[in-house]
């Protein structure tokens, strides 16, 4: 059996063929672009219409496709709310997807890429095997895919593990609304703000700081190797942050492997040690003598696999 999984992001879309066994038989990306609305619907079905034409096998044909989108996948109504792509407040992707395929017998699951990230790790990366594990994405934003007991917690309307809005100090600020306090501080975009909001208030720079604002996490993490004061403060609050996270997390959830990924794990591996002590700190102690801290086994390519084993799963199925 090969399904297609495919990873969509808000610049790119990533698309592979996958054996049953989580082997990848081609693979291609493609940029967004301007494209926005039915403009990205149509590239998904054409990307994966393509792939099905490519496919040549004498032992069968493409069974499935998964999609992994950057945002929430409503299930009851098939639509994605996805904030980074414009048109997409309420877009009917499992519509547009089934109709095209509908003829060629071909099942389509969709889900966000927490669920995704998760399912990605459990199948083939460093949590392979886990029935209890969440996948920690600290990227542009901060959320987390949830596996508990072989299940993955979506909640009461698909937006479980929303994570970044986790409330770890004791005073609310306006700033927090958009984002959630969690997201505001650890976040790639969180570290910038933060480290904006403390040279704000410097009246004297080190020599090695930058004279105007910080415009990218990476630039955070390039001063703190510099010695900088001020992206020295901004990551050691950050390893504060994403230790408190993990620790409620190990506390309500109990999981056996905590795996952080998303593009600031990454440069933010260095504190993963860090990270784990100050957990250490906060959670039920038992449940954190029993879990494991790791880094992402698949690196940009979790929701890619997680899409492929999303497929797999919607195939095998329809097959019982």
């Amino acid at each position: 059996m090969a399904v297609i999984g495919m990873d969509l992001g808000g610049t790119k879309l990533s698309a592979a063929i996958f054996t049953d066994e989580g082997s990848i038989l081609s693979e291609t990306t493609v940029r967004l672009d301007d494209r926005k609305g039915n403009d990205v619907g149509r590239l998904i079905t054409e990307v994966a219409g393509k792939l099905v034409g490519s496919y040549t096998d004498a032992h069968g044909r493409i069974r499935g496709i998964g999609i992994c989108v950057p945002g929430i996948y409503h299930a009851s109504s098939g639509r994605v709310w996805a904030p980074n792509i414009s048109g997409w407040d309420d877009y009917p992707l499992l519509e547009v997807l089934s109709a095209a395929f509908k003829n060629e017998n071909i099942s389509v699951n969709i889900d966000s890429d927490r669920a995704c990230s998760i399912l990605g790790e459990t199948w083939k990366g460093i949590a392979l095997n886990s029935r209890n594990a969440i996948f920690m994405a600290v990227g542009t934003g901060i959320g987390a895919g949830i596996l508990c007991d072989g299940r993955i917690i979506r909640g009461h309307a698909d937006i479980a593990g929303s994570v970044g809005w986790m409330a770890l100090t004791p005073h609310f600020h306006e700033k927090y609304k958009n984002c959630g306090c969690f997201e505001y501080h650890a976040s790639g975009e969180g570290l910038v703000k933060t480290a904006n909001d403390l040279l704000a208030g410097l009246e004297v720079y080190n020599s090695s700081s930058p004279k105007s604002p910080f415009t990218s996490a990476m630039q955070v993490f390039e001063a703190y190797e510099n010695d900088d004061p001020v992206a020295r403060d901004v990551l050691n609050q950050a390893v504060t942050f994403w230790g408190m996270a993990a620790a409620n997390l190990i506390s309500i959830f109990n999981p056996e492997i905590i795996v952080f990924g998303g593009g600031v794990f990454g440069p933010a591996k260095r504190f993963l040690d860090q990270i784990k002590k100050e957990a250490s700190k906060w959670a039920q102690p038992i449940s954190m003598g029993r879990v494991r801290f790791e880094v992402s086994g698949l690196g940009g390519n979790t929701g890619l696999v997680g899409a492929g084993k999303l497929a797999l799963m919607t195939a095998e199925s329809q097959l019982d």
